[in-house]
């Protein structure tokens, strides 16, 4: 069974994403085998918040050379997790 800290990877923190943070819209790394409904379960578990909703996007991996080797860097897959309106904030994403 996945706990909800192997669903979540890591925050991203990016110009974009930190502006949707103001609008309860925020983005994270997660696992590539997650769905939507364990991303969200995860993210209420972990933060104590109430989710609306989830957008998820799949990212294939780069094809990267390095000499003559050819390699490509893995596949990951994105969440944007947006909180109801009477949800508190994440308080990770408003102390950067």
């Amino acid at each position: 069974m996945k706990t909800p800290y192997d669903v979540i990877i890591k925050p991203i923190i990016s110009e974009k994403s930190m502006a949707d943070a103001q609008a309860k819209k925020y983005t994270f790394k997660v696992a590539v085998g997650a769905n939507k409904t364990e991303v969200k379960q995860a993210v209420e578990e972990i933060f104590g918040v109430t989710v609306d909703k989830v957008n998820v996007m799949n990212y294939k991996g780069k094809v990267k050379r390095q000499g003559r080797n050819v390699g490509r860097t893995s596949s990951w897959k994105k969440a944007i997790v947006t909180l109801k309106k009477d949800s508190k904030e994440i308080e990770f994403f408003s102390s950067l």
